[in-house]
């Protein structure tokens, strides 16, 4: 089996496990993390499979831009906007990456501290 064909989050877009969407469109898809460290934690991923943040191209740019749009629309969504939230893209797993697929995490509903990690 390919490594697309057994990643998580290719199966969640694929709607073969199940998941607590808040926000999908033709290139992005964003779900509730089952293992939320804020009281909103929402995970944000491209449909297109890309292990992490280093296979992004000048091809990427537009993607990347769509991401960032809607992790705003979710945090306004969310009503969590005004307040504040942290949009955060980890890579490999010095960097906290633990699916590889890229995927941005959408966390609010606390202050959030400095430095994160």
């Amino acid at each position: 089996m390919s490594a697309v064909a057994q990643c998580l989050f290719c199966r969640i877009v694929a709607k073969e496990v199940p998941s607590k969407a808040v926000y999908e469109d033709g290139e992005i898809y964003a779900f509730e993390d089952i293992h939320p460290q804020a009281p909103v934690h929402v995970l944000l991923v491209p449909k297109q499979h890309l292990a992490h943040t280093l296979e992004l191209t000048e091809a990427s740019i537009p993607l990347m831009g769509r991401l960032i749009l809607a992790g705003n629309r979710v945090a306004r969504d969310r009503g969590v906007a005004e307040s504040g939230f942290r949009l955060v893209l980890n890579t490999n797993r010095d960097g906290g990456q633990l699916i590889f697929h890229l995927h941005m995490h959408l966390l609010a509903g606390r202050p959030m501290a400095w430095p994160p990690g």
